[in-house]
């Protein structure tokens, strides 16, 4: 029987984020429900410290969810406190990503 008749993707591994330092207030956070909102996030992340801005990325052509979000705290410290006291926490029934978000020096050069 061959994987993926289902119509799933046949036999792709779990892509897991790789977990990004932090090293700047800016923060990625994944796997967000879809009904989250940048209000839910603003609340959930003042927990932890002062949250400047917080941004779910949506589609342009219907304003739906990524499912994915970019928050920005005031310090690196309340962002670093923010990934050890969010990681993997349930949040609206889905267990959150939350990692650095990427910076331009992260990218490979060629």
């Amino acid at each position: 029987m061959q994987a993926g008749r289902n119509g799933t993707q046949p036999s792709r591994p779990a892509r897991k984020p790789e977990a990004i330092e932090v090293t700047s207030p800016r923060l990625y956070v994944g796997n967000l429900s879809f009904d989250a909102t940048e209000s839910d996030l603003f609340e959930l992340f003042n927990g932890v410290g002062h949250v400047q801005n917080a941004e779910v990325v949506s589609y342009r052509h219907n304003q739906r969810s990524k499912g994915f979000a970019f928050v920005h705290m005031q310090t690196v410290d309340e962002a670093k406190r923010a990934v050890d006291e969010l990681h993997d926490k349930e949040f609206l029934g889905r267990k959150l990503v939350v990692s650095g978000a990427k910076t331009s020096e992260h990218q490979p050069r060629d």
